[in-house]
């Protein structure tokens, strides 16, 4: 079978504080034009299945707008008449036992597709291919158990492809994020002659017959903006995968760093300016300013640079002072659970429990992080 897959789309995903002209986050426009594109692009290919791999929404209390762009897009795949698989990943699964996932709702409206969203293994039997899907897990334990299961269900008779949405230790991670679930990679080739994964944002092979599809989008410099997001469409029965990108995306660029040590205020502000000139319109660019002594850069005249840097979506100037090799990098909400059980980890609890002290305080994150997007 030709198997069309899409990575993490995080629909809802917002940030910088540009709106379109009907009043929507800019960003979170970009995300639902790339989403929306990329099925459009899946079915182009004349797959024979369609996967989703997760995190399709950004949260897993999605706002109605969010809510909609997959409903239209589960809608166009129907009418295609192609069959879809879904499951969640870390993102869009609740993080708090009785919260309710958004895709309870998509799977009543649309009981054709196949939805892995409960937190326990599924599996689905097509010509030729059976699918094991393990969804995102609130533990280790319960993700090991369903990989497990699907061990033990594997097909002699045909293909077996395995769907989850792990983080496997042989792809080093360019940040942390919330809700991960770590998995060696052995482990997913026990349980499967092929698999498939979301989470990690770029087009990866992982071992022989394990991927990651990657994202529809570019999130942030950490992703690499210069390596293309799209689909992959996979042989099953090759076992032969390809990276089909989408074009035509908002460019994420670095422009080349301003070497500003022994540079005068007036010399300083002619490089800033020369440099966003050039940008392409429509981007969110960064430059760095190496050396720049923060006299020149308290004088340079910002007004100028807006101005010079009008037609990009956002600009950010990035300083190194000279003299100063001090960084302070201010920490993501999305990784601070990571950072609370490496706290938990370096601290003498001797007469306390340690994994309950863990789990009370995911629990108050995961509590605060919800409030603070509803």
């Amino acid at each position: 079978m030709r198997v069309a897959a899409l990575g993490d789309a995080h629909l809802g995903r917002s940030y910088y504080s540009y709106t379109t002209p009907d009043g929507f986050n800019q960003r979170e426009r970009d995300f639902e034009e790339s989403f929306t594109r990329a099925v459009e692009l899946a079915l182009a290919q004349s797959p024979d299945l369609v996967v989703w791999l997760g995190d399709i929404f950004d949260h897993p209390r999605p706002t109605y707008r969010s809510y909609r762009i997959a409903q239209r897009a589960l809608v166009r795949i129907r009418d295609h008449g192609v069959p879809l698989v879904v499951i969640t990943g870390n993102h869009d699964t609740p993080r708090l036992p009785g919260t309710g996932s958004p895709y309870s709702a998509l799977a009543d409206l649309f009981p054709e597709v196949r939805f892995a969203h409960r937190m326990g293994y599924e599996r689905f039997i097509f010509p030729g291919l059976v699918v094991h899907a393990v969804p995102q897990m609130l533990t280790v334990d319960a993700t090991l158990a369903a990989l497990a299961e699907a061990r033990i269900s594997r097909a002699a008779d045909a293909t077996n492809l395995l769907l989850t949405h792990p983080r496997v230790p042989q792809v080093e991670p360019h940040h942390a994020d919330i809700n991960e679930i770590e998995v060696d990679a052995g482990l997913l080739k026990a349980s499967a002659d092929l698999a498939l994964l979301g989470h990690y944002h770029f087009h990866t092979k992982v071992d022989t017959g394990i991927w990651y599809a990657g994202s529809t989008d570019t999130f942030s410099y950490a992703d690499d903006p210069d390596v293309a997001k799209g689909i992959v469409m996979l042989d099953t029965d090759s076992g032969q995968i390809a990276h089909v990108p989408l074009t035509g995306q908002r460019p994420l660029l670095t422009l080349p760093s301003v070497h500003a040590l022994g540079l005068s205020p007036a010399e300083v502000q002619e490089r800033v300016l020369d440099r966003v000139a050039a940008v392409p319109a429509g981007a969110v660019v960064r430059l760095f300013l190496e050396g720049v002594d923060a006299e020149a850069y308290r004088m340079l005249d910002m007004e100028a640079v807006r101005a010079a840097s009008a037609h990009a979506l956002h600009l950010k100037l990035q300083p190194d002072f000279a003299g100063s090799h001090t960084n302070v990098e201010l920490p993501d909400l999305a990784s601070l659970p990571v950072q609370w059980a490496n706290y938990i980890d370096g601290q003498d609890l001797v007469g306390f429990d340690r994994d309950r002290i863990r789990q009370r305080g995911d629990e108050y994150l995961a509590r605060a992080v919800e409030e603070a997007v509803d």
